[in-house]
């Protein structure tokens, strides 16, 4: 912009914009594209997927790890991506962070026109408390599913025998562990409905350093419930799991449009620019 100097950009971002007018903006912005009718063609709105993505930042950064799959030190940048193919909730974290405990935080507080009652991601963004927890806020979690042959079904009863899938059957669900703790789920379930605690601090809690916390066991039984009747339907049945890939896939082609967009990102930005001026 020739007529705005760098210092009266800084000086408008530091007097405006904050958390709260970026919030409203997104909002905004979100609910501006879902009045046309191209994007609901593309989807109902009613479903969404989650999937993290690592960006480089600076090594000697406070947010700043090692991430051991991707390599290089950098951020999590964590997105929840509508059907209708517009992002509606970023979280940014650190790359030691476990994807899962994020999943839900997208689809609780929110003031979209659009709101999703599913949400899809990868085998990374599920496990039982994760399961336990999205049932008890009504939200249905169908993630795509790596390794099926390794996910463990769970019995309903001890000495439960079944003619053609008795082999993948575990242990069985600890009944009386669900039903001696399941007021205090539901507690948790209507503190986090109520705006009192976050899902993301529930999950985090729930995790491995809690492992002597009874709820948190009461909380793996119920996923172990929820997970196994999902895994059934997801093997039953063949138009489950190309809906849920097409899901996933959304989020895939959201970081690679991240990629080419983000100023500066690996260089594709400058060259792409380029090549569309001298096209049009």
């Amino acid at each position: 912009m020739r007529l705005v100097s760098r210092k009266q950009v800084a000086w408008l971002n530091q007097q405006y914009v904050t958390e709260e007018t970026l919030d409203r903006a997104i909002v905004k912005v979100i609910n501006c594209f879902n009045q046309f009718q191209l994007p609901k063609y593309w989807g109902s709105g009613m479903s969404a997927s989650a999937d993290g993505k690592k960006w480089n930042i600076y090594e000697q950064n406070l947010i700043s790890e090692r991430h051991i799959r991707y390599g290089g030190y950098g951020g999590l940048g964590y997105y929840h991506v509508s059907d209708r193919y517009i992002a509606l909730m970023a979280h940014f974290t650190t790359c030691g962070t476990y994807e899962a405990i994020h999943i839900l935080d997208g689809l609780l507080k929110n003031a979209w026109e659009i709101q999703p009652d599913t949400v899809h991601g990868d085998t990374q963004s599920q496990s039982y408390p994760v399961f336990a927890l999205a049932y008890l806020l009504g939200i249905k979690l169908m993630p795509r599913i790596r390794d099926l042959g390794d996910c463990s079904f769970s019995r309903a009863e001890p000495k439960q025998r079944y003619t053609h899938i008795n082999a993948l059957m575990d242990a069985a669900i600890k009944w009386d562990l669900i039903e001696e703790h399941l007021p205090e789920m539901m507690r948790i379930a209507v503190s986090i409905k109520a705006g009192l605690l976050t899902s993301s601090s529930i999950l985090r809690r729930l995790g491995t350093q809690n492992r002597k916390n009874p709820i948190y066991f009461a909380f793996v039984e119920l996923g172990r419930v929820i997970r196994t009747l999902f895994l059934l339907d997801y093997v039953d049945d063949v138009e489950l799991r190309r809906t849920i890939h097409r899901a996933t896939n959304k989020s895939e082609q959201f970081n690679g449009f991240m990629r080419l967009v983000f100023f500066g990102g690996e260089g594709r930005s400058r060259r792409t620019c380029a090549t569309n001026s001298r096209s049009w």
